[in-house]
């Protein structure tokens, strides 16, 4: 069984282009559709369950999926098979990108650009979808000015807290009383894995050592990124300051270019972090980026229908979406439009690109050769 479920994600893992939202159209085709693992019902309510915790949405449905169908083991048999190509690809350009000449850069430097346009892209959609009022709005807009006044982990902490805290006394949605469409069965929350990512996240913020510290971003980074892996770029970036601008947007850009999951951009920042061991670093960082978003799946897979239904704790993960897009729009300025943006006909590129992506919606993979065949023309053209 480990191994059918281990097979079947790995395919998909080598196969899965396109960002979070093209992998639940994947899973739904192949485990709903034509496997048979689960109902559609069942399937709904694991992508809710995901959307509504931090951490790598898809990965976690994948997760999910393999805990349904064999328990933990299964879970993680899904996971590695769904990662592994992804990883390998990443480790492989994160140690090699130094021996590239300048067409490796210049191709990152179209990549940059590209990702000015899917992160865009994804602003805006998370913001139709998660402000839909004016509380949520304001909500996002605060969390944007700050970040960019501040741009630091603690900054975006601090906005989390408040933003829950302002869900939880404030509710934001419509949802009726807190004893609506509630069951009356027991919770089945699993208190061991809960408190298992408790732990290690207050560990995770005490000085243990300069190895301990550097890793240590990527736990909390997983713990805390609501909306999927273009958040995570920011949230990185605040708590990694050992790493620059360019291999963080480098990162990015690889992880948009290759399938599988957006949190592998962690692979790559690990084995950058480690130069002499690599493969250790990129393990550890990968292993730590997606460890908190499993264990909360662990912690409320089997309770999460009775939760949703309480008012007060969906008004507190709307509120927190709504920050999170603040999170989004203050990275789309800063670094990622300041470090890919330098002169007019760039910016024309990206708005005309953006409106083509937007409303005819081609193939992410037209946009991506685009994007690389305009950094290569950079390239042999400097006069651009």
């Amino acid at each position: 069984m480990l191994i059918a479920i281990f097979r079947q994600f790995f395919l998909l893992g080598c196969m899965s282009f396109g960002g979070p939202a093209a992998h639940l159209g994947y899973f739904k085709r192949h485990f709903v559709d034509s496997l048979n693992w689960l109902t559609n019902t069942r399937y709904a309510q694991l992508i809710s369950l995901s959307q509504a915790l931090p951490g790598p949405g898809s990965s976690q449905v994948s997760f999910a999926i393999g805990v349904e169908r064999a328990g933990v083991l299964g879970g993680i048999a899904a996971f590695v098979g769904f990662t592994l190509p992804s990883f390998l690809i990443m480790v492989l350009l994160a140690v090699s990108a130094h021996q590239f000449d300048a067409v490796y850069f210049a191709i990152i430097a179209g990549l940059k650009l590209f990702a000015v346009v899917i992160v865009a892209d994804a602003t805006l959609s998370m913001a139709k979808s998660f402000c839909t009022s004016a509380a949520l709005k304001l909500l996002a807009v605060m969390s944007t000015l700050a970040l960019v006044l501040f741009p630091m982990m603690g900054t975006q902490i601090a906005i989390l807290i408040t933003a829950a805290t302002i869900g939880a006394i404030w509710p934001l949605l419509k949802l009726g009383t807190a004893t609506e469409n509630v069951s009356s069965t027991k919770s089945n929350i699993n208190w061991i894995a809960l408190g298992l990512f408790a732990l290690l996240l207050g560990v995770s913020f005490i000085p243990l050592g300069h190895e301990f510290a550097l890793f240590a971003p990527f736990y909390q980074a997983g713990a805390m990124v609501f909306g999927g892996g273009h958040v995570v770029l920011p949230v990185l970036q605040a708590g990694v300051p050992a790493l620059s601008d360019d291999q963080f947007l480098s990162a990015y850009a690889s992880a948009q270019a290759v399938p599988g999951p957006m949190f592998t951009i962690a692979t790559y920042l690990g084995a950058q972090l480690t130069t002499e061991q690599p493969l250790v670093g990129a393990l550890i960082a990968t292993l730590l980026i997606f460890m908190p978003g499993f264990l909360l799946i662990l912690a409320f897979q089997k309770s999460w229908i009775n939760l949703a239904s309480k008012p007060r704790f969906a008004s507190s993960i709307a509120a927190l979406n709504a920050a999170v897009v603040g999170f989004l729009a203050a990275a789309l300025y800063s670094p990622i439009w300041t470090s890919a943006v330098h002169n007019l006909w760039q910016v024309a590129l990206v708005i005309i690109t953006f409106a083509w992506l937007r409303f005819k919606k081609p193939p992410i993979w037209w946009l991506l050769a685009l994007f690389i065949a305009v950094g290569l023309l950079q390239h042999y053209l400097p006069s651009l």
